[in-house]
């Protein structure tokens, strides 16, 4: 099913890490970190004006109830790799690479820098949750910072002031501290915005160790692992894992742009990992 136009602000899903990596980028100031220029961003812009207005609790549960039963047929790790691999981006002239070979880059500079395998092999699975584009899913239900549900918003939030639209504002419950939650509950008791940090989390989380859980799951949870927001709502277990998540960032964030991968040498060892973690097919 293809997406309306109106549903796409960015030119392509993969704009949004280019976004996320330069207002993030090695060397800049904290005091830059929350300055986003919507006039010289206008396609990221409008994505998040989409995703702070549509994102509201009952959306949420809408999707996990439609793709969380994992009625999307069985595949391999490597042919959903396969799969998203069809989506090209036409747009960018920049670059000839892949969605395999942006995943490996990831993967590849965790491996050089001596991380256990399960660590490698969670930078090459975490982007595999975009296949929610192939499903005909809009872009602000695929990417984007992520943030939860059926509580009051933090400031730390990227472009906080979209959240003006958003249907569940006018719901009193949802804009206490923590709304539908418990304090320090756990995130695991949390509802997050849907996109693919939640669907790869389910996907694969019978397969990988609780730290690579993590990684998949909260690596767009910026306002928690770079912010510092939602304390409130987290326990010991998640204060421990999240720094796992912030061991994961920088790869994913700056890992584009290197060297493109040798897809036919590095083949043998990525179906051998694979292998060691998955079976032949899981449920997507």
């Amino acid at each position: 099913m293809q997406a309306h136009a109106a549903d796409q602000p960015l030119a392509h899903v993969d704009q949004w890490d280019d976004f996320v990596a330069s207002r993030y980028r090695e060397g800049k100031s904290e005091d830059e970190f929350r300055v986003y220029d919507a006039a010289a961003n206008p396609g990221v812009a409008e994505f998040y004006r989409q995703n702070h207005a549509y994102q509201t609790f009952d959306f949420v549960q809408q999707k996990r109830a439609e793709f969380l039963a994992l009625k999307k047929g069985k595949k391999s790790i490597w042919e959903c790799a396969e799969f998203l691999n069809t989506l090209v981006d036409e747009s960018d002239p920049d670059t000839d690479l892949s969605q395999i070979e942006h995943l490996m880059q990831t993967s590849e500079a965790i491996r050089r820098d001596g991380h256990p395998r399960w660590f490698v092999l969670a930078g090459f699975i975490h982007d595999l949750g975009k296949t929610l584009c192939l499903y005909g899913e809009p872009q602000w239900a695929v990417v984007g910072d992520t943030f939860p549900v059926g509580c009051a918003y933090s400031d730390q939030i990227v472009y906080p002031e979209y959240f003006a639209a958003n249907p569940d504002m006018q719901v009193p419950e949802y804009q206490t501290k923590y709304g539908v939650c418990e304090p320090n509950c756990g995130l695991d008791k949390v509802f997050m915005s849907w996109g693919h940090d939640e669907y790869i989390y389910h996907v694969t989380r019978d397969y990988m160790p609780v730290e690579a859980q993590y990684m998949l799951r909260y690596h767009s949870f910026y306002a928690a692992h770079r912010h510092g927001a939602y304390q409130h709502l987290m326990n010991e277990q998640d204060h421990t894992m999240f720094e796992w998540v912030r061991k994961f960032n920088p790869y994913d964030l700056y890992s584009k742009g290197q060297a493109k991968p040798d897809m036919k040498a590095l083949l043998p060892y990525y179906q051998d990992l694979i292998a060691e973690f998955f079976p032949e097919k899981i449920d997507w």
